[in-house]
């Protein structure tokens, strides 16, 4: 079992930054590639940015430029660095991971709001 703890969410006006932080806990060992998804009222959850546990990253294109993922082994987190925020950036964002068996396990979301 893998536990994920999503923090650093909040409201931020446009233009702003936040950083998001997914705390690993558990079977991390099993854990292969992370990402962020993300959820706003009425639409789809869509994949934001995942990174390997080599460290290889992709984005969606969006938020090319504006967002960056990271993780660090050692204390079992991932992050996501977000600059230059927009409205359009609000929503419920998730962490994610996959185990090297394919098991996927989900944090409990923390709201992201842009807004002045």
């Amino acid at each position: 079992q893998v536990q994920l703890v999503e923090s650093g969410g909040g409201l931020v006006q446009p233009g702003g930054s936040l950083r998001l932080s997914c705390a690993a806990s558990g079977s991390v060992s099993r854990i292969g590639v992370m990402r962020w998804y993300r959820q706003a009222p009425g639409n789809q959850r869509e994949l934001v940015a995942s990174i390997s546990s080599g460290g290889v990253t992709n984005y969606r294109d969006s938020v090319k430029g504006r967002f960056t993922i990271s993780r660090d082994n050692a204390k079992n987190t991932m992050y996501l660095q977000m600059n230059s925020l927009k409205p359009e950036d609000t929503a419920v964002y998730y962490c994610h991971a996959a185990t090297l068996a394919n098991i996927d396990y989900w944090g409990q979301g923390t709201q992201v709001t842009v807004s002045s």
